[in-house]
């Protein structure tokens, strides 16, 4: 069992110096494909959202609320309203329905 724990981590840790090395010693020139530029500007987000988006369903004790929350959010941020009052308002949300749901 224990050799088998620093095997995991010789793993991670090649795969992650992998990820953020070889792409420094590949690609020298600037990207000039703008259909790479656009994919490569896109991935943190994409991975935000792919982080975060079921979380916010799943952190609640009633899914209900928690998709309840990312409507609010979602309309809240739409017209405008600041990351406080977009927090606020889903954290709000999440607790009445869940005071009166569960």
């Amino acid at each position: 069992m224990e050799n088998n724990v620093y095997l995991y981590i010789l793993v991670m840790v090649l795969v992650t110096y992998a990820i953020r090395v070889l792409p420094l010693t590949l690609i020298r020139k600037p990207i000039r494909s703008r259909f790479i530029q656009s994919f490569l500007f896109y991935v943190p987000y994409v991975t935000l959202a792919v982080m975060t988006f079921p979380a916010i369903t799943q952190a609640t004790q009633s899914p209900i609320a928690g998709f309840a929350a990312l409507v609010v959010g979602m309309i809240l941020s739409w017209f405008g309203a600041s990351l406080f009052q977009v927090a606020a308002a889903c954290c709000g949300i999440v607790f009445l329905l869940e005071l009166f749901l569960c």
